[in-house]
């Protein structure tokens, strides 16, 4: 364990046993012979006492030596005990998020039973959930995502540099065979692009990395823009000099949230390479100017870059709150097999607040008139390769109403799956400014919810379940608004 964690934890056990004891920093300052400022950074967890120092207070606090120097807390601060001499600290990068160790010890050894029921809460919530290491990790990242609007200049400017280095025109799209040259010649690497399809257990993977013999495994029936964007990550590991990686994709195990976060940043390295910033933000400021909603050139914007859809639609995440300062937006990802009823959100962000349309409780039905989901249910249908549609949605509840452009194409590991991708941008006085379509009759406005359960909209047709959450809600309300009124009617004095 770090010095200062066992610090900690010997400062929260004396203060722990002194409030036990009913005893003042000053009264065990008199009882110890020790001074009070000395007593005071120990339980704080600034400083450690010698031995002797040690025997003094166990024999005046009547406390067993032993039970002072062991790393274990009691029952009700044990959670902290659990965390501290956890790696999960260690693991995350707390100066992304602006916070200094020093700090969180400090807000530990202030107030252990205000942070010990806090963590005990989250601890819990997490359980009930089945909140596993992996969400909380992705979670993380999505929040650091956030917090930055999604948009990061070291890595747009490294993109350039690499593309310099490497004499790659990024007014073109890039090819799969560019950068295979490199990663040969650049970075000694060998491609395998047979053994994979081998064994069957494999399948949902579309590459593996052998470190020690720098051997990259791809499956043989992903496409170029698969295999585009799988080079240009290894390309992002290499030149950004990333040592702490993952080694497969689609990912199934990590070992620190190190390797979590440097994924991210491959994967934003990636899609800004093949999907150039000048070049997308000129093609969407000419699509926003247009009167109408344009879907040909929406289309043709997306399809001139060998990027799938999702890379496209991440990227715009990246673009419009840097470029157009559109700052409000929402990204999904749905899931859906052919012939079921069950569509699963499996991805989302939130920028720069949360979003009306976001993950509910489990067994929850997404509203149907969505048009993520409308997509999906036509795909599934029709066979299509790519089904583009948008919307405009409007959420009573909330009074807001969102432009939502989505796309869905089929899963290529799954003959009956399919996934759809959404960006939806808050319409507000700003919106209406960047985007002179959006008065187009022609784009559908819709009332919806966001969960059949949770739905005020009274006669539905695509209506799944009934809303007993927001039913139940409403009894509630119901409930203290009849209190209240008995409350006032028995204050008055007869």
């Amino acid at each position: 364990m770090e010095e200062n964690y066992i610090k900690l934890i010997f400062g929260l056990k004396l203060k722990q046993i002194r409030t036990d004891k009913d005893l003042s920093l000053f009264g065990l300052s008199k009882l110890s012979g020790l001074s009070k400022s000395y007593l005071n950074e120990i339980e704080k967890g600034k400083k450690y006492p010698k031995p002797d120092k040690i025997a003094i207070l166990s024999e005046k606090l009547d406390v067993p030596y032993d039970h002072f120097v062991s790393l274990k807390l009691d029952k009700n601060l044990a959670p902290i005990g659990e965390i501290l001499q956890s790696k999960i600290l260690k693991e995350i990068p707390l100066e992304l998020f602006g916070i200094k160790e020093s700090n969180l010890i400090d807000i530990v050894a202030n107030a252990p039973a205000k942070v010990n029921a806090f963590i005990s809460t989250i601890i819990k919530i997490a359980q009930h959930y089945n909140v596993s290491r992996e969400s909380f990790y992705l979670a993380s990242v999505r929040s650091f995502q956030e917090a930055n609007n999604n948009y990061f200049d070291n890595l747009e400017h490294s993109v350039l540099k690499f593309a310099k280095a490497y004499q790659l025109d990024l007014n073109k799209p890039i090819s799969p065979k560019e950068l295979e040259d490199i990663l040969i010649e650049e970075y000694g690497y060998t491609i395998n692009k047979n053994e994979l399809n081998k064994h069957e257990a494999l399948g949902n993977l579309r590459s593996v990395f052998v470190p020690k013999t720098k051997t990259l495994l791809l499956a043989n029936h992903i496409d170029n823009a698969q295999r585009t964007f799988i080079y240009a990550k290894e390309l992002a590991y290499n030149f950004l000099e990333f040592k702490d990686r993952l080694y497969t994709f689609s990912w199934i195990k990590f070992e620190n949230f190190d390797q979590v976060l440097n994924n991210f940043y491959a994967s934003y390295f990636a899609g800004a390479l093949i999907l150039p910033k000048t070049i997308i933000t000129k093609q969407l400021a000419d699509f926003f100017k247009k009167d109408t909603l344009d879907k040909s050139l929406f289309l043709k914007t997306m399809n001139g870059f060998n990027a799938s859809p999702e890379s496209f639609y991440q990227r715009l995440t990246n673009i419009l709150p840097k470029d157009f300062n559109i700052q409000n937006l929402f990204f999904l990802r749905f899931t859906h097999e052919a012939g079921s009823q069950r569509f699963y959100l499996n991805k989302e962000l939130h920028l720069s607040h949360q979003h009306s349309p976001h993950a509910n409780e489990n067994n929850e039905h997404y509203c149907r008139r969505w048009v993520s989901l409308n997509v999906l249910k036509n795909i599934s249908e029709n066979s299509k390769k790519h089904v583009f549609d948008a919307q405009v949605s409007y959420y009573p509840d909330d009074d807001v109403h969102y432009l939502v452009l989505s796309s869905a194409t089929k899963d290529p590991f799954s003959t009956k799956r399919y996934r759809s991708i959404s960006v939806g941008l808050l319409i507000n006085k700003q919106l209406k400014r960047k985007i002179a379509f959006l008065d187009d009759k022609k784009i559908k406005t819709r009332n919806v919810g966001v969960t059949c359960e949770r739905c005020s909209i009274a006669d539905c047709k695509e209506r799944k379940a009934p809303a007993i959450i927001l039913e139940r809600l409403s009894k509630n309300t119901l409930t203290e608004i009849v209190v209240g009124e008995l409350t006032n009617r028995f204050s008055q004095i007869q």
